[in-house]
């Protein structure tokens, strides 16, 4: 235990990426994906925090070796707690085509920090629908209990509702599986967030390996859309790094208390992979939209549960 008295940012040491927060078992998580070259990316790590400013990390939580069909770029990570147990869902294989074998993974474990093993043997979704490539899942509960999975890249978001054993896909009233929500100017990293009775639904834009990458946001009454871009709310600081995108967040539960937690690139590297999570304050304003965001270099101050 040290004697900081914000998180600072980065929040970890390492080259990690596209972070999802949680709060499991009373405590602080961030899931993200370690950013190396695609057949080096073959494994999870995690962090935990009781106070948001000293993180432990869980190695290995979930690993290439346990999902037989997962053999490179394993990334964007998204667990949930149900049924008991806890279920993360993953991208893998970086598919170009139908042709390939790959996509969304789902791996299942009695503890936040794994061992995740496969609970389908292969991947959940597989295919390209509606244009859009199956990576980037992020998984949300809504407060009727149904559980949605957003997801895509390659410029299309679709939007799927998983089956209570969370590891089935649960049609649509009108019978079809995979709704299409892209909004305007969308290329992956979808996530969501209900406040005040309204969906809030975030994206990632522009290309996540150069500077002007960033993170819009919409307003919806339903969590199917439509969702109409309002405005930017991450991006790139010149005297603080650029590349910011690509997020989670963290709410304190029973307050309005948000955090965003999201990667950027250090103003001192340009390769692609050189990315760090990071955590700053996400601000709303009385009618769910949102405040543009400062990154900072002292992130958060400390904040038990």
């Amino acid at each position: 235990m040290n004697n900081k008295l914000t998180s600072g940012n980065p929040v970890f040491p390492g080259w990690y990426a596209d972070p999802e927060a949680r709060i499991f078992e009373g405590r602080y998580w961030i899931y993200p994906t370690y950013s190396a070259l695609y057949e080096e990316q073959l494994y999870l790590d995690a962090f935990h925090s009781d106070d948001l400013v000293n993180w432990t990390k869980a190695e290995r939580v979930l690993d290439k070796k346990d999902f037989e069909w997962a053999h490179k770029a394993v990334w964007a990570p998204s667990p949930i707690e149900s049924n008991g147990k806890y279920y993360i869902y993953f991208s893998a294989n970086d598919i170009q085509s139908n042709d390939e074998l790959g996509g969304i993974g789902v791996g299942v474990a009695d503890r936040p920090e794994g061992p995740f093993r496969d609970a389908i043997g292969k991947p959940l979704i597989d295919r390209f629908h509606h244009g859009a490539q199956p990576i980037d899942p992020h998984v949300f509960r809504d407060e009727d209990g149904q559980v949605y999975l957003y997801y895509g890249g390659w410029g299309h978001c679709n939007v799927v509702r998983l089956g209570e054993d969370m590891i089935s896909l649960l049609p649509f009233e009108d019978g079809t599986v995979y709704r299409e929500v892209t909004p305007k100017d969308y290329v992956e990293g979808p996530c969501m967030i209900k406040r005040n009775g309204q969906y809030v639904f975030m994206w990632a834009e522009g290309g996540w390996g150069g500077p002007h990458y960033r993170v819009a946001y919409a307003l919806a009454e339903s969590p199917l859309g439509p969702f109409e871009r309002i405005d930017t709310i991450l991006q790139q600081d010149p005297e603080v790094a650029t590349g910011a995108g690509h997020h989670g967040y963290l709410q304190i539960p029973d307050t309005d208390e948000y955090y965003i937690v999201y990667h950027r690139r250090p103003l001192t590297e340009t390769a692609a992979n050189h990315r760090v999570v990071c955590i700053d304050n996400l601000y709303f304003n009385e009618d769910n939209t949102i405040r543009p965001v400062k990154i900072t270099f002292e992130g958060v101050a400390a904040r038990k549960l």
